[in-house]
């Protein structure tokens, strides 16, 4: 993560306090949020709270002065301010100033070591970070039943800060929700989970009760599911009852969450990513930069379902496309170039033996995104309407007059009108690069 430039050791900073502190909140940072957040992020919880006795009303101190405190490199102290803000033990306001930027650090109070327990999101993360039976030694000992106006919010969210898996290499990161892009828990709609459940003749109002929607979010933002995943888990997490049972719900989204990243593990880490970076989204410049990275994005068998204006994808061509990638090694952008490619070929249908033989081919040639498999396929195209040279052999003699019966002009007639959907299918590869640009476009409204 880039920092620099982000904090300087002259600009100033106020603490303030919201709440009360529970008795053993030491307990809960150490024990509970410290495996979570480091060392050092408790360590600069810990000295803001005890700053504010040593903090003047009339002068602001600096930040040099927590960098001496704690001995730390200004970016480290970023740094550990962006783990409290995302694990919500802190909340930043940023105020300018002719000379320089001015905060004001408002402390949340952590939850004590009971409270902690109740929050699932924080309850399964300790979980993995410090494994089962350390978890249940604590969760023994503490989860007992017991009873600004010219100011800004620049608090980093949790999803800016952290993520909950670490990538493979070509493993693209994305916490996705029902609209199909990155969002808040606290954002997320669940209108699409109602109409589910109203489609199975469950009634709604009792499974979307605010504590069941708080984990169903929370679920799906740790194990980064999509929403027919969490669909899955919710229903069969069903009792008889139609009431929400939370541990079976849990450990179905951990098995899907497995099955997905091939890894058994969920783990707190930061993003490579600056905030900044995140937030400002890039778009393509053309339709065609456009339609790639939609293709970059999606599996195949969305791109079965666009095509289909939004039906389901039939068992028999995932199949075929799952024994075409597994065989050939295509990845996913590349498959979803050929689907494309042969759909169009084919007068939308998918022809295994068809894909097959371009598979084959385009494997041979090594291809790893979708920009590279459609260059490719233009280059094909390309070679492929070039008019071939006559040869000598191919010319006929205008010397010698054959007289021709009858029968033979009728079938020759027969012959050429035969080519016709040939024809179309050469059209078809004239307008590739057309319909690409259409079926973008009919992604973008």
């Amino acid at each position: 993560m880039d920092v620099i430039g982000k904090l300087l050791p002259i600009e100033g900073y106020h603490v303030l306090l919201k709440g009360d502190l529970p008795f053993d909140y030491a307990k809960s940072l150490t024990h509970l949020y410290q495996p979570l957040i480091g060392m050092e992020a408790v360590m600069l919880y810990q000295t803001l709270l005890h700053e504010m006795d040593l903090q003047q009303e009339t002068r602001d101190q600096t930040h040099h002065t927590l960098m001496n405190y704690m001995n730390m490199p200004l970016d480290n102290v970023y740094k550990a301010r962006l783990k409290l803000e995302g694990i919500g033990l802190l909340k930043t306001f940023e105020q300018q100033t002719e000379e320089h930027n001015s905060y004001t650090y408002e402390l949340q109070c952590p939850f004590s070591p009971s409270s902690f327990f109740k929050d699932e999101m924080l309850t399964q993360l300790l979980h993995h970070h410090i494994g089962r039976d350390k978890f249940l030694m604590l969760k023994q000992n503490y989860d007992k039943e017991t009873s600004r106006t010219n100011e800004a919010n620049v608090t980093a969210s949790f999803h800016d800060v952290f993520q909950t898996f670490q990538p493979s290499p070509d493993e693209d990161v994305l916490v996705n929700s029902p609209n199909g892009s990155s969002s808040s828990a606290s954002d997320m709609d669940f209108s699409w989970m109602e109409q589910i459940l109203k489609r199975q003749m469950i009634p709604a109002e009792k499974v979307l009760t605010p504590e069941n929607k708080k984990l169903v979010s929370q679920m799906m933002v740790l194990y980064d599911l999509t929403t027919l995943e969490v669909e899955k888990a919710v229903l069969w997490a069903l009792t008889d009852e139609n009431s929400l049972h939370h541990n079976e719900f849990k450990q179905a989204c951990h098995d899907l969450f497995k099955n997905k990243h091939h890894q058994a593990t969920v783990k707190l880490t930061e993003r490579t990513q600056s905030v900044e970076n995140d937030k400002s989204n890039k778009k393509p410049l053309t339709k065609e930069e456009q339609f790639i990275a939609e293709l970059e994005r999606i599996s195949p068998k969305q791109l079965l379902e666009d095509l289909s204006n939004g039906g389901q994808a039939s068992g028999q061509d995932l199949k075929v496309i799952r024994d075409i990638m597994t065989t050939q090694g295509l990845p996913s952008p590349v498959m979803n170039v050929l689907i494309h490619y042969v759909l169009l070929q084919t007068n939308m249908k998918l022809s295994k033996a068809y894909m097959e033989k371009i598979a084959s081919h385009w494997s041979r040639a090594n291809l790893k995104t979708a920009r590279e498999a459609m260059t490719f396929a233009k280059k094909e195209q390309a070679d492929f309407q070039k008019p071939k040279p006559a040869g000598k052999y191919n010319k006929r003699s205008n010397s010698s007059q054959e007289v021709v019966p009858d029968w033979f002009k009728e079938r020759k007639k027969k012959q050429r009108q035969v080519p016709k959907k040939e024809s179309e299918n050469n059209q078809n590869h004239d307008e590739f690069a057309a319909l690409l640009q259409e079926f973008s476009n009919g992604n973008q409204k």
